[in-house]
């Protein structure tokens, strides 16, 4: 990184080094000032001062030296992921799921609600009221002291976290989710499409985190995909990317339909869906077949992502994920069937968590975003 001001930006020059040495010092072992000046390419100079600003900003604590270690120890540095609180929100069909963690991510408590699905929008929104009021009493935390929040939900969102169409939940399209938690924490909020953070999810910590170019379908009782493009979440022009489901003949509309119509014809059972997945597991040749008619579905969107993004993976999330072990092969068939080259496809190890944990890596990229503006002190 050069250090010669662009225009004269001292300041900005100075923001870019810092962000460079929080980068290197997001990983887990403590690092030293000629560690750090070899890695970001700065002078030592500029790297202790960069140092000693951070640290006085609370972004970085010193490292007690390394026992046994013989003259003056070098000093070393860790980022201080204890100096501020995010909390991540999912509030959907059939749950709210609300996150409190650290600046590393790490979850310090979690508070998880199921929703009825028919809830209209004010009952819903207490139940999100609720479900974030015990996350931060388990987790000892007050709502001052959470840095920034990210919120998913289903349907298509705002740059302002206004949700501007949803055909899932009642009620919902035109909810102004920004201002709503704004009222609950008073750190910023940034509102996405849950699909999205799903994906974001996979990259940052999942299954996805050594590929650049990922298509994450989002199976459960909705299908839906977020796009992962040259490492970064894909939006769109205008936070629409990733809607194929939309267009009839994708087939993503029709494809929940053939587990349905198996459980209609099912004896009773408490498990939902996932009778139809342990029916098909175990050989039962109906629900075999309404598991291959699902993921023919399933399939048809799909293809057409991977068809048009050439991606090095796809990751299947959701509810449904849990039950991966028999949609994979029929998926990789399909996927054989209709695209060039099908891609290495695999299996979320969050299931339904990870929406929550993409929106918690949303509530950092804001507060990351403030080492380069210095909006925080």
């Amino acid at each position: 990184m050069s250090e010669q001001p662009a225009g004269g930006d001292l300041s900005r020059l100075r923001q870019l080094n810092a962000a460079a040495v929080l980068r290197e010092l997001r990983g887990d072992q403590p690092l030293t000032l000629t560690e750090l000046s070899k890695r970001t390419r700065l002078s030592r100079a500029s790297t202790e001062d960069v140092a000693r600003d951070l640290l006085g900003r609370g972004w970085l604590t010193e490292v007690a030296p390394a026992s046994g270690s013989v003259g003056r120890p070098a000093r070393r540095y860790r980022f201080n992921a204890g100096a501020g609180r995010l909390l991540g929100i999912d509030i959907g069909g059939h749950k709210a799921l609300a996150l409190v963690t650290d600046l590393d991510g790490d979850v310090l408590n979690q508070s998880r609600i199921e929703v009825d699905p028919e809830l209209g929008r004010r009952e819903r929104l207490a139940v999100l009221d609720r479900c974030v009021r015990k996350a931060l009493a388990g987790a000892g935390v007050e709502a001052g002291q959470i840095w920034s929040t990210g919120v998913a939900t289903t349907g298509l969102v705002d740059g302002t976290g206004k949700v501007m169409l949803s055909d899932s939940l009642p009620e919902w399209t035109g909810v102004d989710l920004g201002a709503h938690v704004r009222r609950l924490v008073p750190g910023p909020v940034r509102v996405e499409n849950d699909c999205k953070l799903a994906a974001l999810a996979e990259t940052w910590r999942g299954v996805a985190r050594y590929a650049k170019d990922v298509v994450f379908l989002l199976a459960g009782l909705r299908t839906g995909a977020g796009l992962i493009i040259d490492g970064k979440l894909h939006r769109g022009f205008a936070n629409w990317s990733g809607e194929i489901g939309a267009l009839p003949a994708a087939g993503w509309q029709q494809a929940p339909h053939h587990l349905h119509t198996w459980l209609e014809t099912a004896p009773p059972g408490a498990d939902g869906f996932e009778r139809v997945f342990v029916a098909a597991r175990a050989g039962d040749r109906e629900a075999l077949a309404a598991v291959r008619a699902y993921v023919q579905d399933l399939a048809v969107g799909a293809s057409a992502l991977v068809l048009t993004l050439d991606p090095q993976l796809v990751v299947i999330g959701g509810g449904f994920s849990r039950s991966a072990d028999v949609m994979v092969e029929p998926l990789r068939r399909e996927l054989d069937r209709w695209c060039l080259r099908t891609p290495e496809i695999r299996v979320s190890a969050f299931a339904d968590e990870g929406v929550a944990l993409g929106a918690v890596r949303l509530a950092l990229d804001e507060v990351e975003s403030t080492i380069t503006t210095g909006l925080r002190p």
